[in-house]
């Protein structure tokens, strides 16, 4: 069977703070630059979106669709991400996200009905729901038992399932007797699965990473390699099956780079590991407010493992950093730059497509079409040779690949890949 690269959770244009190039055409475009076979379409319960959806979108499988004009090599799955603020046990300011797949079009549109009843669809391509998350999962079982259901980024602070700030300790806790329908979490940038599998509770649950792109050349920066039929019912049974045949790998961040990878105040300048916090009673020293905690933190918390466990079925992961930051830091140049981005492009179109670079290419036909230092910077990052300043509170993490001669950092985990290249 031959291996696919997915992303399954991208947005629109119409998401707050997203680029107005995020459109299905431009997603499609970066999708074959990137080396991308499948896509989340995103944000279809804004009635405008779906309407392009609808009216640019045409089925080539079971539950997959290519744009019926332009660029067609990259595919696409229905996929949404809605927010759920709600009251539940004793606190009142749950926050969740879930991505909610679905299998066709006529699927799509009985979910927008019901979800119009209770919320605004067009405000934002991310929707804002005031009832229990449980209470989401039924309703979108109920239209169709073949919709999957994910907790998205299921670590950061504030909007997630086991968030610090607003989450639980537990898929039980929120999800209640809807959690045997919950067969898989998204770790999110600030989180990969080694983090995860510090708990035993999650050894049943599948682990699965996407970019949750706002711009297009930021789509695959996580992704999910497979190797199954190219179908909807396919794909959906080896998430729910964390079957290690069909879900052959994901594409993580280095969770370091994430911005609530650690914890602190960005105001106050604070950067701290889980145990400086606790030294401190999560107080800030400079401003004498709680800290903002972030995932490390909370995976300390939760996880009955220490660090470095291993369980028995678990689909493995490599750690990788965009190419185009690899070539801006070999270059001393800005990743936006003129010359980053002709490089990238003249790159690229050697390759046949990032991922190609990334994971696929031999060193000797990486050598042949990379300057030098892109060329040692690529290999130091399949190595995981880097240096890291964790983020914190907002601010993402800065990774180097050639580091300064005095540079502060924290380390990064001192992961080792896994033999694919």
């Amino acid at each position: 069977m031959t291996r696919f690269i997915a992303d399954l959770h991208v947005h629109s244009k119409y998401s707050r703070a997203t680029s107005k190039e995020m459109e299905l055409d431009a997603i499609a475009r970066w999708g074959k630059i990137k080396g991308i076979k499948l896509v989340a379409t995103g944000d279809f319960t804004h009635p405008l979106y779906f309407a392009e959806i609808k009216s640019k979108l045409e089925p080539v499988a079971d539950g997959i669709y290519r744009l019926k004009q332009g660029e067609q090599e990259t595919l696409f799955i229905l996929c949404t991400e809605v927010s759920n603020i709600f009251t539940q046990g004793q606190r009142t300011n749950r926050r969740t996200h879930t991505l909610i797949f679905a299998p066709n079009i006529e699927t799509v549109e009985h979910i927008n009905t019901a979800l119009g009843r209770l919320g605004k669809l067009g405000s934002d391509g991310r929707p804002i729901f005031g009832f229990p998350t449980k209470d989401l999962v039924k309703m979108i079982l109920d239209i169709s038992d073949k919709c999957l259901l994910v907790p998205a980024h299921a670590w950061t602070p504030w909007f997630s399932v086991f968030g610090a700030n607003s989450g639980f300790d537990s898929l039980e806790e929120c999800f209640e007797e809807q959690t045997k329908n919950i067969s898989a979490i998204e770790t999110g940038l600030s989180s990969d699965p080694e983090m995860n599998w510090r708990l035993s509770a999650l050894d049943g649950i599948t682990l699965i990473s996407n970019s949750d792109a706002h711009s297009p050349n930021k789509l695959g920066r996580e992704a999910n390699a497979f190797a199954c039929a190219l179908e909807y019912p396919e794909i959906c049974r080896c998430i729910k099956e964390k079957d290690p045949t069909g879900l052959l790998f994901t594409v993580e961040f280095f969770p370091e780079e994430g911005k609530y990878h650690y914890d602190g105040h960005r105001n106050c300048n604070v950067l701290f590991t889980p145990q400086e916090s606790k030294a401190h009673n999560n107080i800030c020293p400079v401003c004498g407010k709680q800290l903002t905690v972030g995932v490390m933190h909370r995976v300390e918390e939760l996880a009955d493992r220490k660090q470095g466990f291993v369980p028995k079925k678990s689909i493995p992961s490599i750690h990788l950093i965009p190419l185009e930051e690899i070539i801006a830091e070999a270059l001393e140049q800005g990743p936006n730059t003129k010359g980053v981005q002709q490089e990238y492009m003249r790159m690229v179109e050697q390759a046949g497509s990032e991922f190609a670079i990334l994971i696929d290419l031999p060193s000797e036909e990486i050598k042949k079409i990379a300057p030098p230092r892109v060329y040692e910077g690529i290999m130091l990052v399949r190595q995981g040779k880097l240096k890291i300043v964790p983020g914190y509170d907002g601010v993402y993490g800065r990774i180097s690949i050639f580091p300064k001669e005095g540079e502060a950092e924290k380390p990064a985990n001192g992961k080792e890949q896994m033999s694919l290249f």
